[in-house]
């Protein structure tokens, strides 16, 4: 397999993607034009087949629910004793949009992504979005088992510090602004009242997407009210964590 597709990139069109595939991953690809489509980002889309869009959305949809599949059984095995919720929080960790991102940058995929915006004003998302498309490029060119080992081989082992992730806190905040930012929604933070004067002055802030007040919170500064409406709106706007 590997042999075929050392000859196959060698006569390709496209051996710098294979080659660039081959570095990251550690392997050739079958079928290349799966991973030509993975990094090619919204603003690059080029044609529509049927009302279809031809962009990277619909291998990230899919490559996101594979990686979270992956990752959710690979910390169930390796943490035991350990219950739903650490185990929820360590997936968050890895899987989160900004450490996707970061991820990104570090394998050298923003470099290849296909895209016709300002690479100074690229969403902060496409790097991990190009990610998680890579994934489901990969699970419909090689299968379930070989995505589930490249995961495992190639980024979690080799990237990835679980012991230093269990120690590392996730901002609630940080959270939520990057659900909203996946799901393509508008969110904001918005001091709604202010009560009492002076030292004893609270600041009730609300929490909205797309225009509906999701949750609202009082502390003694805007950030702390922030702060308390973004974990109770995190856990709102996705239950199932």
């Amino acid at each position: 397999m590997i042999f075929r597709g050392l000859i196959r990139s060698k006569f390709s069109a496209n051996q710098k993607l294979f080659r660039s595939i081959r570095n990251i991953f550690g392997f050739y690809p079958d079928n290349i034009f799966l991973y030509k489509l993975a990094l090619r980002h919204k603003s690059a889309t080029k044609k529509k087949i049927n009302g279809l869009k031809i962009n990277n959305e619909r291998l990230e949809y899919l490559g996101d629910a594979i990686l979270g599949a992956v990752v959710a059984d690979y910390l169930f095995k390796r943490f035991p004793y350990k219950n739903e919720g650490f185990l929820t929080e360590m997936r968050s960790k890895i899987v989160s949009r900004s450490s996707l991102n970061k991820l990104s940058l570090k394998l050298g995929l923003e470099k290849l992504i296909l895209s016709d915006a300002d690479p100074n004003y690229r969403p902060k998302s496409a790097g991990g979005d190009a990610f998680e498309a890579i994934i489901g490029a990969i699970y419909l060119d090689k299968g379930y088992y070989f995505t589930r080992r490249t995961i495992i081989t190639r980024i979690l082992n080799l990237h990835y510090d679980l012991e230093d992730l269990v120690d590392t806190e996730i901002s609630y905040k940080s959270r939520v602004i990057e659900w909203a930012q996946k799901e393509k929604k508008d969110l904001s933070f918005k001091v709604v009242q202010e009560i009492g004067e002076k030292q004893n002055k609270q600041f009730k802030v609300a929490l909205i997407v797309d225009e509906h007040t999701i949750t609202e919170s009082i502390d003694y500064s805007i950030k702390g009210a922030e702060k308390i409406a973004a974990e109770k709106g995190w856990y709102l706007l996705t239950p199932q964590s």
